[in-house]
Parts: structure tokens; C-alpha cells; sequence
């Protein structure tokens, strides 16, 4: 059939009708931190957030002594002072006049919806920062403080590649990386027994999307169940024992490193912050809107030794 002739079309209308736009905006980057969710916080006084850690003496089979002898004095050891600087982490939207007074799609503010975003990329970097394999930087007039990672935290309970390097452990220096190797259980029962030895009882585990599936693959979950009345075929790992009893619940990360799985006990480490995520106006340069949002944080490790590590892992 042919259009009738002298048809008013929107083709013909085109500049006239109005557009069809959703007032729906599509967005899915991700958005969550599972590591700022799952550590408790606590207060920063300083740019250099310091804490003490301590350890008993070495177990001993021959603690015997005489009947009525007199008391000897065991040695008393002095707690250890450990420290972080805290750095400044921050984003700053702008948009003109102009903008913030139109009828924007989806959105009732433009600086409203860019503070929403911004707030959560921050979050992201924060994140981010703590999962890094980072040493810390004092800082000065022309150096930004920095906090160290994880990564240059965790050393005791660690499975590294044998050309690695690693990290001393008080924040001072990162680990330096080996030749990568594929990640295998063995790897993992060997972290958590060292960490059992130390006395540390790891019950988080971290690890980007690569790791979890070759989590997926280990002995343990030799078995993949399926679910007929639900149609599901069940392939994953979401808790982990080990042979001495650790129980761990895997959280993939998207900002954990990706050739590093964490084991962490997050009864030994805290989001310690001096200026907690906070927001204000900024002055007005010209005909614009800007604000800043801002976190003062630092990584507080209770002890590395209560945390497990393994380092050097292939990606693909």
C-alpha cells in the first residue's frame, strides 16, 4: 500500500514534535565496596594514625618449676607501635547555572544527580586504595599523603611466587612481584594453616572475578548440584573449610587486585578516618555550581598476622 497522498506525517513534522526521551537513566558500573562495608570504623586524631599491636610468649612443654620455690620473673616484652598515614581522597562536580535551571531528563538537579555519582566513585577509590599493594608516603607541600594497602601489610601468612619479593609488613615498603602462578588450593590450605598458627582465624576472603571461578574449580567443590525444581545448575564456592576447621565466606571484589586473594579477620582491621566522607559548597567561579566531597582515611592493621595473603597469581 502507498501513504495517501498530502498525508501530514512525522516525517514531515519532524521539528515540531517533541522528542521521546525516558526519564530513566541506564547505569551500570559497579557501585559496591564489600571491603568499606565489612571492616568496622574508627577515629583518626593525626595525619599519622598510629596503634599498638602485641603477642604472647612462644608456648612452652616444659613449664615445670619446684615444689616451694621461689617465683621467677618472666621477661616482659614491650607492645609495638605501628602507623598509616592518613590520606585525602576527594571529588569536585561543576555545572553552570545554565544547566542546574533547565528541565533535565531524569533528574530533578543536575548537581544533584552529579554529587549521587561522584559519592560513589569515591567510594570506589577508597576501596581501591585499601586493596592496593601500596606503601605509604608521609607526605609534604608538594606530595600528596598516601596509605598503605593491604598488600604491604600482609606478609607472615603469605604464598608467594619464589622470585617474589616481599613486603616488609609495617607499611614502609609494597611487596614486589614474581613469576605469576596459576592459584590452587593447596595455595589456599597452606595460607590458612600458616595463619592458624599464628593464631589468626581468617573469616573473609577477597578476590576479583577470576579467582572466584578457579575457586569454583578446586577438589572441594568437585560436585556441581543441580537444582530440577528450580532448573539451576549450581557451580560456585561461597564458603570455604579448610582441613583445620577455618571457615571462610568468599566476597568477590571488583577493586581487589586481580592476581592477589585476601584472607581477612576483620576483627583486625579497621577504616580509620580523621575527616569522614563529608561534602560542602566551594566559591562560585562565573556562572557555575561546584561542590566537594572529601574522605581523610587510613588502613589500621590490628595485626597483619591475624590476616592471610596470596600473591603472584595469573589473571588469564
Amino acid at each position: 500500500m502507498a501513504l495517501a497522498t498530502d498525508a501530514y506525517t512525522t516525517y514531515s513534522a519532524a521539528s515540531t514534535n517533541r522528542e521521546d526521551l525516558s526519564d530513566i537513566i541506564s547505569d551500570v558500573s559497579p557501585t559496591k565496596t564489600p571491603v568499606l562495608t565489612m571492616i568496622s570504623g574508627n577515629k583518626a586524631t593525626g595525619t599519622k594514625h598510629e596503634w599498638l599491636k602485641d603477642s604472647l610468649a612462644a608456648a612452652s612443654s616444659s613449664n615445670f618449676v619446684l615444689e616451694g620455690d621461689a617465683a621467677t620473673t618472666d621477661a616482659a616484652t614491650a607492645e609495638t607501635r605501628v602507623y598509616n598515614y592518613c590520606c585525602i581522597s576527594d571529588k569536585v562536580p561543576r555545572v553552570t547555572g545554565t544547566q542546574e535551571s533547565v528541565d533535565s531528563a531524569g533528574k530533578a538537579s543536575s548537581m544533584a544527580y552529579q554529587m549521587e555519582k561522584r559519592m560513589k566513585e569515591l567510594k570506589r577509590d577508597v576501596e581501591a586504595a585499601l586493596m592496593e599493594n601500596n606503601a605509604h608516603v608521609a607526605g609534604d607541600a608538594t606530595n600528596a599523603r598516601e596509605c598503605a594497602g593491604l598488600q604491604a601489610h600482609i606478609k607472615t601468612n603469605t604464598n608467594i611466587a619464589g622470585d617474589a619479593t616481599a613486603a616488609t609488613g609495617d607499611g614502609t615498603d609494597g611487596h614486589t612481584d614474581g613469576t605469576a602462578r596459576a592459584f590452587t588450593e593447596a595455595m589456599v590450605e597452606d595460607v590458612l594453616s600458616q595463619a592458624w598458627t599464628s593464631g589468626g582465624m581468617p573469616s573473609v576472603g577477597y578476590l576479583n572475578a577470576f579467582q572466584k571461578r578457579k575457586f569454583a574449580s578446586f577438589s572441594g567443590n568437585a560436585t556441581s548440584f543441580e537444582k530440577s525444581e528450580d532448573k539451576k545448575i549450581i557451580n560456585s564456592v561461597d564458603v570455604y573449610v579448610d582441613p583445620l576447621g577455618n571457615e571462610v565466606r568468599l566476597v568477590p571484589s571488583r577493586q581487589c587486585p586481580a592476581d592477589v586473594v585476601y584472607f581477612i579477620d576483620p576483627e583486625y582491621v579497621k577504616f580509620s578516618t580523621l575527616r569522614d566522607f563529608r561534602s560542602w559548597d566551594l566559591a562560585k567561579v562565573g556562572d557555575t555550581i561546584r561542590k566537594q566531597i572529601l574522605c581523610e582515611y587510613t588502613l589500621e592493621i590490628g595485626t597483619e598476622a591475624a590476616h592471610a595473603g596470596i600473591y603472584d597469581l595469573t589473571t588469564s
